[in-house]
C-alpha cells in the first residue's frame, strides 16, 4: 500500500511540476515558449492632432512586421482595443526561444524601438483559441 502511495505522490509531483512550467510560460510540450507584449501609446499622441507623418510611418512599418511575422508562424496574435483614451492598449501573442530572445523581439518592434509606445512584456500561455 505505501509503493502505491508513493507512486501516485510522485506522479502527482511530476504532473505538478510539468504543469506548472507550463503556465509560467516556460517551454511547452512542443519546445516554444509563448509571451506576451503590452504596448501603450506615449501620452502626447492619445490626441490625433498631435500625429505626424512620422508616427504615421511608424504604425504603418509596426503593422507589417506584425503582419510578416504572424505569416511565418512567429507572432500568434497582435491587436489593439478600439477606445481611444488613456486606457487604450495593444498587445502581441508570439513566441520565443527564452525571455532574452523575447525581450529582444519586443525592443525591435519599431513603435517601441522609435519610442512612440511603450511595452510590457510578460511570460504567457495561450489555453484556448477559436480556429
Amino acid at each position: 500500500m505505501n509503493k502505491k502511495i508513493l507512486l501516485v505522490t510522485a506522479l502527482f509531483i511530476t504532473f505538478s511540476t510539468l504543469l506548472s512550467s507550463e503556465i509560467c510560460g516556460q517551454t511547452n510540450l512542443n519546445g516554444n515558449n509563448q509571451f506576451i507584449y503590452k504596448l501603450k501609446l506615449i501620452p502626447s499622441l492619445l490626441d490625433e492632432n498631435n500625429w505626424t507623418e512620422r508616427e504615421n510611418n511608424i504604425v504603418k512599418i509596426h503593422f507589417e512586421r506584425l503582419k510578416e511575422l504572424t505569416e511565418k508562424g512567429t507572432v500568434i496574435i497582435a491587436g489593439r482595443t478600439i477606445n481611444s483614451d488613456e486606457s487604450q492598449f495593444g498587445i502581441v501573442i508570439f513566441e520565443a526561444a527564452n525571455i532574452k530572445e523575447a525581450e529582444i523581439f519586443m525592443n525591435e518592434d519599431p513603435a517601441v524601438k522609435e519610442k512612440i509606445m511603450s511595452a510590457e512584456l510578460f511570460p504567457f500561455r495561450v489555453a484556448l483559441m477559436r480556429n
